[in-house]
C-alpha cells in the first residue's frame, strides 16, 4: 500500500520495476582495471615483448604479478602467501619472482598457472637467470649460492660455498648481494658479496679471481662526509655487473661510488661517482660544493646501474638511478655515454681510464620534480642477452611513489603510455586523481580513434581472449584524471568483446596555458557528441572537442582571443595530434574557486558550478556565455518555490555551492508543454529549476522556473519520463521533437544523502524514502533487460542495494565491502545499465555488475605465450680468443656442470630436437637433403635451435681452420711458383739482350 501510495504522489501511474525479484540483484565481479598496491619491481622480455609489473603487500592489497602483452591483454599471477614481490625476471618460457617470504615461485607463460614454489634454506639475496639455462642460481643471505632446476622443478646438485672466506677467512655476515653471468661466457660467474666481487669458473670449480675496493689515506672516496685522513676504507659493495663484452667488471659501492676494474690483474681502472673521478687517489676531491655555503653536499645512494651498449656491444654506456646530490633540483636518471671502448690489446693504461673518467657526454634523463627514481627497466630492441641492456631504446623508471615514467632512450624524452602501455598501467603513470564515465553511443565511439603521432609500440606480444560483443550497446567510457593535468578517455566494456581499445588523451595542462598547479576536480563527457568538459581546482573549465588539427606538427603561440566571456584556444592543440579531441574554449573564472559540479549536455550546452557560489551556462554554438549567477540570488526570484526540509535549523551563514546539475526535457508542473530544462542541486540540499528557452536570433536563454529545498546534500539528479521509465535526458531527438510540439510527461528523482524524493518538478509534492542510518554516496537509476528500472546506490554499511521505482521499496541488498573500499564509495559511479565502478584501493578500480548472477572475478584467458618466437642464440667468445686458447663452455656443458652428468636432457631440449629432426625430415622430402648443414637454410621459415646452432659454429669453424691452413699451402705453393716465373723471364731477357746486343755488331 505505501508503494502505490507513492506511486500516487509522484505521478507515475505504473510500476517501472515491475517483475524485478531479489535474486535478479546479485553482483558480479568483471573486471579490475589499475595496478592494486605500490609497484615494487619491473621485467621485460624482449623475445615475447611482453611486461612484468610485481607490487607490495600493502593494507590496499597482497602482492601479486601482473603481466601486460599489447593491446588489452593481461594476466594476473597470485603468489604461494602474502608477501611483496621483491625480484622477477624472465626465462624463456617462465617467469621467475622472488618474494619478501623467500618464496621462490616459477610460473608458466603458456599456462599462466603457478609451476612450483620453493623456499630454500635461508633468505634470499640475489638471482641470477639466463634465457638459455634451465637453471635460476639463488644467492643466500649466508653466502651461499644454490640453484633451482627450473625444469625438472627441483634443486640442482650445484651448491657453491661463500667464497670469499677464501679471501678473509674471518669475515663475517656476508650475503651475496649480486650475481651475473658472463655476457659471452656462460662459465663464469660475477659474485657480489658486502666486502668484494669475486669471478667464479664452473669449468674449474673455484674462484679465479678477487676484487676488492679500498679507499687509502687522503683519498675522499664517494662520501664526502667521510675523514680522508683516517685509515683506509673498504666501502660495502651493492651490485657488480659486467661490461657488454666481458673485458671489464663494474663494482657499485654504498658510499655512491662506482668502480672499473682490469680482469687481467684485478687492478681498478677508475673509481669515480656522477661529480668526481679518481676518488681513491689522494687529494682528488668527492664532490661539488654546495651554493654558497662552502660545504660539501650529501648524495644519495646508488640504487641500480646498468652498462648498456649499442647493437654493437663496444660501444657502450652506463645508466645510473640514483647518485645525485641531495640538493640537485633537476632530478632523474644520469648517463654516462662512454662511446667505442678502447681496444684492450692496444691500449694504454692511461688511455683506458681517460676512457671511463672524461665519456663523450654525460646527461640527466629528466623525471617530475621532487621525484626520486629507485628502479628501472630497460626495453632492448631485440636481444635478451647482455643483461637485458642490449640496444635499448625505451626505459621505464620507478619512482619512490610506486609511479612509473616512461623515458626514450638514451636522449631522456617523455613517452606518454597512451596506446603504448596498457591502460591498467595508465593508472601509476602518474597516479589518477579522479575517474568519470560517460554512456557513449556505440557509433560514436567507434569513429572516436585519436590519430597521434608515437612511436613503434612498446608492447607487441601475447593475444587477446575472444568475449561476446555487445552490437547495440552503449558504451562505458571512462574518464581518468591523472597528477600531471592528463586526461585519458578509454573503453571499459561490459566484460564483452571491446571493439575501440585504443585511448585518447587530452593536456589539459596546455590547454590552460600552464603547467603547474593543475588539479582536475570535476569531469562530464557528452555520450552522443564526444565532447568534454573538465573544471580544475583554480576555477578555469576547459572544454574538449573531435576534429581535426589545423596546426598538426607545428608548435605555434598562442594568441589571445577573448569573446563573449570565454577564450579560444585551439591553437593549443597538441602538435603531435593530428585528429581527435583538441582544446576548443576556456572559461576562466579563478575568482569564484574550484568547480565543484559540471554537465556537458548531449545538445550542445555545458553548466559549470564553483565553490564560491556562481552557476555559469555555456551555449558552445558560439560559442557563448549565456548565463552567469549565484545560487544565493534564487532566494529573491519570483518562481515556484516549495520545501521538503523536516528542519530549517541549518544555518545559512556557511557558503552554498552546486554539488550536481542535470539537463533534462520535459513539463513543468502547470506547463502544457515541454522545454529543456536544467536542474542544479547544491550541498545545501537546495534544488533550482531553469528553463533554457530558444530566442528570435536564433540564440539561447537561460530563465528562472523555480526551486525548492530537500533535508541534505544532493547527489544525484534523475529526470524520468513518467510514462515510459526511460531517462528524460535532453538528447537530440527528445529537443528535435520538441518543434513538433512533443510533450515529455516527466518527474524528477533527487536523491540526497538522507533520503530519495520523486515529484513533479520544479516544486509540486512527491514521493519520499529516507534511508536507513546509513548515509547513501552514489546512487543512479539502473535498467535491467528491456523496460525494468530500479534505483540503484552505494550506502555507508558497504552494500549496494536497489529500491523499486516509484514505490522505492527495498528491493535487495549485498554487501561489496569485500570488494570496494568503503571510504571512497562518494568517488563510485553508478552506470544506466548497473555497472559499479568504485575504488579498491589508491590506484585499481573494480567493475562490477548489479545485475548478475554472483560470480567471482574469474582468470583471464588471455595468451602470453608465442611458441614461434625464438630466443636468438646467446652470444659466445671470439674466434681469436677460442684460438688463443680460452676454454669455451657451451649451455649444454653447463647443463652437465649444474644438474649433474645423469641429468637427462630438459623438456625444451627434447622438444627443440623433435623439432630439428621434423624439419629435416620435410627438408629431406623436399629434395633439400643435398644441402650441407653448414648452409642449411632454417626450416619452415624459422631460426634454427640452440643446440643446432652450436654445432654448426663449431664445424664451421673447424673448416675456417681447415681452408686457412690450405689457402696458406696454397699461398706459399703460388709464391714460390710466381718467384720461379720472374726469374726464368728475367733470364730470358737478359739471354735476348746480349744476342741482340752481339747481332747488332756483327750486322745481324
Amino acid at each position: 500500500m505505501t508503494s502505490f501510495l507513492r506511486g500516487k504522489q509522484a505521478g507515475v501511474q505504473r510500476d517501472l520495476s515491475a517483475g524485478l525479484d531479489p535474486q535478479f540483484f546479485a553482483i558480479d565481479d568483471v573486471a579490475r582495471y589499475g595496478i592494486s598496491s605500490q609497484v615494487s619491481c619491473l621485467a621485460y622480455d624482449p623475445v615475447q615483448s611482453l611486461l612484468a609489473v610485481g607490487t607490495k603487500d600493502t593494507k590496499f592489497g597482497s602482492g601479486q604479478v601482473y603481466i601486460f602483452g599489447q593491446g588489452r591483454v593481461t594476466v594476473t599471477l597470485k603468489l604461494p602467501r602474502k608477501a611483496s614481490v621483491k625480484i622477477l625476471q624472465f626465462c624463456a618460457d617462465k617467469l621467475v619472482s622472488v618474494d619478501t617470504k623467500n618464496d621462490l615461485s616459477v610460473f608458466s607463460l603458456e599456462t599462466t598457472r603457478i609451476l612450483a614454489s620453493y623456499a630454500p634454506p635461508g633468505v634470499i639475496t640475489s638471482l641470477a637467470t639466463d634465457p638459455t639455462l634451465d637453471y635460476a642460481l639463488i644467492g643466500l643471505q649466508n653466502g651461499e649460492i644454490i640453484a633451482y632446476d627450473l625444469d625438472r622443478l627441483n634443486l640442482a646438485p650445484l651448491r657453491i660455498p661463500n667464497l670469499w672466506l677464501e679471501r678473509n677467512p674471518r669475515a663475517r655476515l656476508l650475503p651475496v648481494v649480486s650475481l651475473a653471468l658472463h655476457p659471452r661466457d656462460i662459465g663464469k660467474l660475477l659474485i657480489g658479496y658486502h666486502d668484494g666481487a669475486v669471478i667464479f669458473s664452473f669449468k674449474h670449480n673455484k674462484a679465479t679471481d678477487f676484487f676488492q675496493y679500498e679507499i687509502p689515506q687522503g683519498a675522499p672516496g664517494g662520501d664526502a662526509g667521510a675523514n680522508p685522513a683516517s685509515q683506509p676504507r673498504y666501502p660495502r659493495l651493492a651490485q657488480a655487473l659486467w661490461h657488454p663484452t666481458g673485458t671489464f667488471i663494474l663494482t657499485v659501492h654504498e658510499d655512491s661510488s662506482f668502480v672499473v676494474w682490469d680482469l687481467k690483474d684485478s687492478r681498478v681502472i677508475q673509481a669515480r661517482t656522477l661529480q668526481a673521478c679518481n676518488v681513491n687517489k689522494p687529494g682528488a676531491s668527492s664532490d661539488v660544493l654546495s651554493s654558497g655555503r662552502g660545504m660539501f653536499t650529501a648524495k644519495e645512494p646508488l640504487f641500480r646501474i646498468a652498462w648498456c651498449s649499442k647493437a654493437n656491444p663496444d660501444d657502450t654506456g652506463i645508466l645510473i638511478a640514483g647518485g645525485m646530490s641531495t640538493t640537485e633540483s633537476n632530478k632523474g636518471l644520469t648517463f654516462l655515454d662512454l662511446g667505442p671502448t678502447p681496444v684492450y690489446a692496444t691500449s694504454s693504461w692511461q688511455l683506458l681510464s681517460d676512457h671511463f673518467e672524461r665519456p663523450k657526454r654525460q646527461h640527466v634523463l629528466l623525471t617530475p620534480p621532487n621525484a626520486e627514481v629507485v628502479d628501472f627497466c630497460l626495453i632492448p630492441r631485440k636481444s635478451p642477452h647482455f643483461a637485458g641492456s642490449s640496444d635499448p631504446i625505451v626505459v621505464i623508471a620507478l619512482l619512490a611513489s610506486g609511479e612509473t615514467v616512461t623515458l626514450s632512450f638514451p636522449s631522456g624524452h617523455p613517452i606518454t603510455p597512451t596506446n603504448q602501455l596498457h591502460v591498467s598501467l595508465t593508472f601509476v603513470h602518474p597516479f589518477v586523481n579522479r575517474i568519470d564515465m560517460a554512456y557513449v553511443d556505440r557509433t560514436r565511439w567507434l569513429g572516436m580513434i585519436e590519430n597521434r603521432s608515437q612511436g613503434p609500440p612498446i608492447l607487441k606480444g601475447g593475444a587477446e581472449a575472444k568475449h561476446s560483443l555487445m552490437r547495440y550497446a552503449n558504451r562505458n567510457v571512462i574518464q581518468t584524471a591523472h597528477a600531471d593535468g592528463t586526461v585519458r578517455i578509454w573503453d571499459a566494456g561490459h566484460g564483452d568483446e571491446i571493439e575501440n581499445g585504443r585511448v585518447l588523451q587530452v593536456d589539459v595542462a596546455r590547454a590552460v596555458g600552464r603547467y603547474e598547479n593543475i588539479d582536475v576536480t570535476t569531469m562530464s563527457m557528452a555520450g552522443a557528441t564526444g565532447e568534454l568538459a573538465v573544471g580544475l581546482r583554480t576555477g578555469e573549465v576547459a572544454v574538449f572537442r573531435w576534429g581535426k588539427n589545423r596546426d598538426f606538427g607545428r608548435d605555434i603561440p598562442h594568441k589571445e582571443a577573448q569573446a563573449f566571456g570565454l577564450e579560444a584556444i585551439s591553437d593549443r592543440s597538441e602538435p603531435s595530434v593530428k585528429e581527435g579531441l583538441l582544446p576548443f574554449t576556456l572559461l576562466d573564472q579563478q575568482q569564484q574557486g574550484p568547480v565543484t559540479a559540471i554537465q556537458m549536455s548531449d545538445v550542445g550546452f555545458v553548466c559549470a558550478g564553483f565553490e564560491g557560489g556562481s552557476l555559469t551556462v555555456l551555449d558552445l554554438r558560439g560559442p557563448a556565455v549565456i548565463y552567469s549567477a549565484s545560487v544565493t540570488d534564487f532566494n529573491n526570484q519570483n518562481g515556484k518555490r516549495g520545501s521538503f526540509r523536516r528542519s530549517n535549523s541549518q544555518t545559512q551563514s556557511k557558503p552554498e555551492w552546486a554539488t550536481s546539475i542535470e539537463f533534462a526535457v520535459m513539463s513543468l508542473d502547470g506547463d502544457d508543454y515541454s522545454s529543456i530544462l536544467l536542474f542544479v542541486g547544491t550541498n545545501f540540499g537546495r534544488l533550482v529549476t531553469l528553463k533554457v528557452l530558444p530566442e528570435a536570433h536564433g540564440g539561447y536563454t537561460v530563465k528562472f522556473a523555480g526551486t525548492c529545498t530537500l533535508d541534505d546534500k544532493i547527489i544525484s539528479i534523475l529526470p524520468v519520463n513518467a510514462d515510459s521509465g526511460e531517462p528524460a535526458e535532453a538528447t537530440p531527438e527528445l529537443v528535435a521533437s520538441l518543434r513538433g510540439g512533443n510533450k515529455v510527461n516527466g518527474v524528477l528523482m533527487v536523491v540526497t544523502q538522507t533520503d530519495a524524493r520523486i515529484f513533479k518538478p520544479a516544486a509540486a509534492k512527491g514521493a519520499h524514502k529516507t534511508w536507513d542510518e546509513f548515509l547513501c554516496y552514489s546512487a543512479t537509476i539502473a535498467r535491467f533487460e528491456a523496460h525494468n528500472y530500479a534505483l540503484v546506490g552505494l550506502f555507508g554499511d558497504g552494500c549496494a542495494k536497489a529500491f523499486s521505482i516509484p514505490g522505492l521499496k527495498q528491493i535487495a541488498s549485498t554487501s561489496v565491502s569485500h570488494i570496494l573500499d568503503i571510504r571512497r564509495f562518494s568517488e563510485a559511479i553508478v552506470s544506466p545499465t548497473g555497472f559499479i565502478f568504485g575504488w579498491t584501493g589508491p590506484s585499481e578500480v573494480a567493475v562490477l555488475n548489479a545485475w548478475g548472477t554472483g560470480q567471482d572475478l574469474t582468470r583471464s584467458l588471455d595468451k602470453l605465450f608465442n611458441p614461434e618466437a625464438i630466443i636468438p642464440p646467446r652470444p659466445t667468445i671470439s674466434n681469436l680468443q677460442w684460438i688463443s686458447g680460452t676454454t669455451y663452455v657451451s649451455p649444454a656443458d653447463m647443463d652437465a656442470l649444474i644438474g649433474g652428468p645423469d641429468r637427462p636432457p630438459s623438456k625444451r631440449m627434447i622438444e627443440q630436437m623433435r623439432t630439428d629432426e621434423d624439419a629435416q625430415r620435410r627438408a629431406a622430402r623436399q629434395g633439400t637433403s643435398n644441402l650441407s648443414e653448414s648452409s642449411r637454410p632454417p626450416p619452415g621459415g624459422q631460426e634454427e635451435g640452440y643446440w643446432a646452432y652450436m654445432q654448426r659454429q663449431v664445424q664451421e669453424r673447424t673448416e675456417n681452420l681447415g681452408l686457412a691452413g690450405d689457402n696458406m699451402d696454397k699461398l706459399e705453393d703460388n709464391s714460390k711458383g710466381w718467384s720461379d716465373d720472374v726469374g726464368k723471364f728475367v733470364s730470358s731477357q737478359k739471354k735476348k739482350a746480349v744476342m741482340g746486343l752481339i747481332g747488332s755488331k756483327l750486322g745481324f
